[in-house]
Formats: C-alpha cells, sequence, structure tokens
C-alpha cells in the first residue's frame, strides 16, 4: 500500500483514468478558474476521458444554463450543475457510446479568496457516476474550506482535492475509509478541510452517511461534523450561520432524563438573554471524538445508536474533535457573532478548573478561559444531588477538586454552581466569572432526575434491570427495546403453570 501511495501523485491519478477508457464525461466549474479540468488536461490523454469542460462564470449564464439557486456557493447550485450536465452526456451520448462507457460529470461550485481578501473560501464539489455502462447513478457530494493564504495556492488545493475525488468514485468505492482518507492526498488538511459529505445511489447502498462522516473527524479531514433530527448529515456553517448556540456535551449512552432537562432548563434561560431576544436559536447535543474511541476502538454500532436516540427526540447532533470547551466555543465563532452558552453538569464545570488539560497552553488556563468567555459565552450550570456526586467519584469520576464547601449538610442538599468548592487559588478567578455573569445556576430543574447517570442507565441494561426504563425519556426506552440497542435482550416469556 505504501508503495501504491508513492506512486498516486494527483499527475498520476489523473493520468490513470485518462488512459483508462471506459470513463467519459464533463467537467464543470464556477469559480476558482477551471481547476480539475486542469489537472486532467496536462496529464496527458484527456481526450479519452473529457467530452465537455464549462465555467458558466457570470451569474446570467449560469442561471440561464442551470437555473436559478439561493445561492451560487450551495449545495443546491450544486445540484442543478449535476443534473444538467448529466442529462445532457445521456441525451447526446449514450446512443453512441453507452453500451462500452460509463458516464460521469464532475461539478464544483467555489468561492477562493476574492481581490478583496475579505470573503469565506469555501466550495462545493460532487461527482456523479455509472460504475458500469447503461448503469444508474451514484454520487458523492462534499463541502470544502481552503486555508491557503492566497488565491492561487487555493486554486490549486481545489484542483488536486477534486482529481482526489474523482479517482477515489472509480477506485476506492469499495473501501469507504480510504476513499475518505484519499480526499487530501498531495494537499493535506491543513491546507484544505472537508467537513461534510454524502453518498447516495447502488454502489454505496451499504453506506450510513453518518459513518462516513465520523471518519472525516476521525481521520482528521475536520473536526466536526452535524446531523439532523432525521439523521441526515448537515454542512455547519449552514445550521450555524449568525445563530445563537446552545450546546449541551455528554455521552448519550444512553441520552437520559437528565440529559433532556438540562438542555430544556438551559434553553428557557438562553432564550431569555438580552443578547439573544429574537434571535434565531440552535441547540446542540454534543459528543467528543475521545467519548466515542473511550474503549480504544470506534464502535460504529454504538456511535449510529447514540445519534439514532438523540435524532428520535428531536435533537441535531454535533461530533467534535474538540476535547476543551475553548476550542469548541472558537469552532462556534467561524459561523457567528451571537451568544453562545454551554450547558453542563457539576462534574464538568469542575473539570473545567483542571490546570492540567491547559499545560500545553502558555498561558494555561488563563489563556483558556480568555478564549473561551472573550465574545459572548456563558455556562448553565445544572446541580448534582451530594450523594450522587459521592457515587460518581467513589465509581471513577475524574473530579479532583473537591466537592461542595462544608460538610454538613444534609443528605439532600444539592450542589450547585453557588456552592461547589473550587481549589483555593483559583477561586477568586470562578468568582469573578460568577460575578460577571459568565457562569450562571440552571434553575426549574426536575429533582426526581437528578441523580440519574447514563452509566447506570446502561448497567441496569446489561443486567436486565428493567427499572433503567424510568430512567430516560418513553421514546428511548422504546427504541432501545424495539433495535436491542446497547446490550438490552429480551426477559424470557413467562411460561404459566399448568393448573
Amino acid at each position: 500500500m505504501s508503495e501504491q501511495k508513492e506512486l498516486l501523485t494527483t499527475n498520476r491519478k489523473a493520468l490513470t483514468i485518462n488512459l483508462d477508457g471506459h470513463n467519459y464525461g464533463t467537467f464543470a466549474e464556477i469559480g476558482a478558474g477551471q481547476e480539475v479540468a486542469r489537472v486532467f488536461f496536462q496529464a496527458g490523454g484527456a481526450a479519452g476521458t473529457i467530452a465537455k469542460t464549462i465555467s458558466a462564470y457570470d451569474m446570467t449564464f449560469s442561471d440561464a444554463i442551470y437555473g436559478k439557486a439561493p445561492r451560487y456557493v450551495s449545495r443546491e447550485r450544486l445540484a442543478l450543475m449535476l443534473d444538467h450536465e448529466y442529462q445532457l452526456l445521456i441525451d447526446r451520448l449514450a446512443s453512441q457510446r453507452g453500451e462500452r462507457t460509463t458516464f460521469f460529470v464532475f461539478a464544483d461550485t467555489v468561492a477562493a479568496k476574492s481581490f478583496k481578501g475579505n470573503n469565506e473560501a469555501h466550495g462545493w464539489m460532487g461527482v456523479r457516476f455509472q460504475t458500469e455502462p447503461g448503469g444508474a447513478p451514484n454520487e458523492i457530494v462534499l463541502h470544502v474550506r481552503m486555508w491557503d493564504k492566497e488565491a492561487v495556492q487555493q486554486q490549486a488545493a481545489l484542483g488536486i482535492a477534486g482529481t482526489n475525488l474523482i479517482y477515489a468514485a472509480f477506485h476506492y468505492r469499495d473501501d469507504p475509509q480510504r476513499l475518505v482518507e484519499s480526499l487530501v492526498d498531495n494537499v493535506g488538511a491543513a491546507r484544505l478541510e472537508v467537513d461534510m459529505i454524502a453518498f447516495k445511489g447502488p454502489a454505496f447502498a451499504p453506506i450510513d452517511n453518518r459513518l462516513m462522516s465520523l471518519y472525516l473527524v476521525q481521520h482528521g479531514l475536520t473536526n466536526a461534523v452535524m446531523f439532523g433530527q432525521k439523521g441526515e448529515v448537515l454542512q455547519p456553517s449552514e445550521v450555524l450561520y449568525k445563530k445563537a448556540i446552545l450546546v449541551e456535551r455528554g455521552s448519550f449512552r444512553p441520552v437520559t432524563h437528565v440529559n433532556v432537562d438540562m438542555l430544556n432548563c438551559a434553553t428557557a434561560q438562553f432564550v431569555q438573554e438580552p443578547e439573544v431576544k429574537g434571535k434565531e436559536v440552535i441547540a446542540l447535543m454534543e459528543i467528543t471524538m475521545n467519548n466515542l474511541l473511550a474503549a480504544g476502538t470506534l464502535d460504529a454500532r454504538d456511535f449510529l445508536s447514540r445519534v439514532d436516540l438523540l435524532g428520535e427526540l428531536g435533537f441535531t447532533a454535533l461530533i467534535s474533535n474538540y476535547s476543551e470547551y475553548y476550542r469548541l466555543t472558537s469552532y462556534f465563532r467561524r459561523y457567528t457573532k451571537e451568544m453562545i452558552g454551554v450547558t453542563m453538569g457539576i462534574n464538568n464545570l469542575i473539570e473545567i478548573f483542571n490546570e492540567k488539560y491547559y499545560e500545553h497552553l502558555e498561558g494555561g488556563i488563563l489563556e483558556s478561559f480568555g478564549r473561551m468567555f472573550r465574545h459572548a459565552v456563558k455556562l448553565y450550570i445544572y446541580p448534582m444531588r451530594q450523594e450522587a456526586y459521592d457515587r460518581y467519584v467513589n465509581a471513577g469520576g475524574t473530579i479532583v477538586h473537591g466537592a461542595i464547601a462544608g460538610h454538613a449538610f444534609a443528605a439532600n442538599v444539592l450542589i450547585t454552581a453557588k456552592n461547589v468548592h473550587i481549589t483555593p487559588h483559583l477561586r477568586n478567578l470562578y468568582d469573578h466569572l460568577m460575578e460577571n455573569h459568565h457562569i450562571d445556576c440552571i434553575t426549574g430543574f426536575d429533582r426526581d432526575v437528578l441523580g440519574v447517570f447514563s452509566r447506570d442507565v446502561l448497567g441496569r441494561i446489561r443486567d436486565r434491570d428493567p427499572a433503567w426504563e424510568a430512567m430516560v425519556p418513553p421514546t428511548v426506552a422504546t427504541a432501545i427495546k424495539r433495535r436491542k440497542l446497547f446490550g438490552y435482550v429480551e426477559p424470557p416469556e413467562t411460561i404459566p403453570l399448568a393448573g
């Protein structure tokens, strides 16, 4: 494999396709020049591959050819391009060479760095292709961000990425992980980010697009991917753009009453913030890759189960590679200037004040907090029962700074953001954040669900203890039993005794 990788330069990939003789199609590119077509022309032998190239750069021409779309750099515009050009290929060439040719269309619509240099450098690209002559079409669509400083470098990166996509469609379609990894061959994720990918067609029937998106994060092509309520893959910038954002981090294995109550209560407070009133709000449930890889390897079924259950409850899911909260809020700042809310339990609050997580930063914990709170960010803290806190620690929780200020409390006392104990040398910092309303207590919570932890639910499911059903929303319990998730086994039927 390593030897093959050495040979597969961008030029070699294009030349291999050009010399194949079976694939024939159109290159349609809007914005940033005809970068991908140029690679194939320069490789040599392009007459065996290219039926047509087109760049409808002017908006009027583009609309006349493809029809109007809300935005010119959008998934909708890309779909119109693929539809139009693919149908032209079939209409004009199927009768002449359809019996011996697999047709394809590559299209992209891209905004590279403008002359003024103040725009977002990103684009959509896709390939629609047959795997056999006369066969039904398949499709791969992805969204890219170009991180080079100069437009000419961004254009070169785009040409490489497009060539990678076409080659992967023809040669790696039976190896999805290799396909995903190859998208940044010879360019690297530091220059080009792929933050959304979607497959469809008979060649990809066994593929789950959510798992493919997860591979983007796992293999470093992007740091976050999103899924909608129906499990559909979402493009983050389209969902988050100019919205106020509220996020809850958790394992959601499975999602419990506490998870739902925490987000609902935080949402009720978040929408009443002066900076949020009247603004569009998006609430997210986030799982980190660290959590998904806690067992050492990625369990695809386990991951999909968590996303499915969040979708059953109507939540949008975010999978990220951001272990530190300050990196997560910085990610959101790509897309919005509106307020950001983060809701969490007492255990996560104290973890944020654990300085070991910031040893890699020159400014340590102060630098991390400066990054996290600098632009309208607020933490909403869900309370915890004292006995639940003790049980959490005794079961192997990673809290290291102690529990509650004082020790002579009744068993039903709650640990909140107001009475939690923070290590003494950070107490003034904590008080500053509280006094300036960067940290706030969640109110209106359901006391009856405070003692519920996902791992307790998971243990009861595996022990066949039916008490777990009362610890999760009814929709979740039904889905777990129906799909036999998280090791659920149906109880044996009771055989009535003979009279």
